[in-house]
């Protein structure tokens, strides 16, 4: 199973491995577990990324709240660096909290400066970022979800 590829935003092997992670990790459910992957995608109001392995992940899947929140289609979702989500001054410390996730599974209450395609910012809050890993503990990239943002006004 490898998600480098344009992924259809519904895959139910997606979706058990986003919706599986986050359960084994966290300990608890990221959706009421009568949704399903078409719910996650076109009717969660709150956001949820997953980026690969590659080298310089990129993203595989944005939900559709992650869609409107930042700007980009799924067509332009899905070609984006992830590092490109957070400004450039921004981006060494998103790097270490995605190496802190990697090393301890997943970190909860994440707040961090985000960039949309427009180039507005947000901060977002109290974040869950976590590790795309099996049942048998393959990782296959890292996902995060929130669900609150801050608007930051430039004069």
């Amino acid at each position: 199973m490898q998600f480098n590829g344009e992924l259809n935003p519904n895959d139910p092997e997606f979706f058990e491995l986003l919706t599986g992670s986050f359960r084994r990790l966290v300990g608890r459910d990221l959706l009421p577990r009568d949704r399903g992957p078409e719910w996650l995608y076109g009717d969660a109001s709150f956001v949820v990324l997953a980026h690969n392995t590659a080298p310089d992940p990129v993203f595989v899947y944005a939900n559709g709240a992650a869609q409107r929140r930042f700007g980009y289609s799924w067509s332009e979702f899905v070609k984006l660096q992830s590092r490109l989500s957070a400004g450039p001054s921004e981006r060494s410390e998103r790097q270490a909290l995605l190496d802190a996730v990697a090393q301890n599974g997943f970190m909860i209450g994440y707040r961090g400066l985000r960039v949309t395609k427009s180039g507005s910012r947000f901060w977002m809050e109290d974040g869950i970022v976590w590790q795309l890993r099996n049942g048998e503990g393959q990782d296959f990239g890292q996902a995060a979800t929130f669900s609150k943002w801050v608007d930051i006004s430039i004069p």
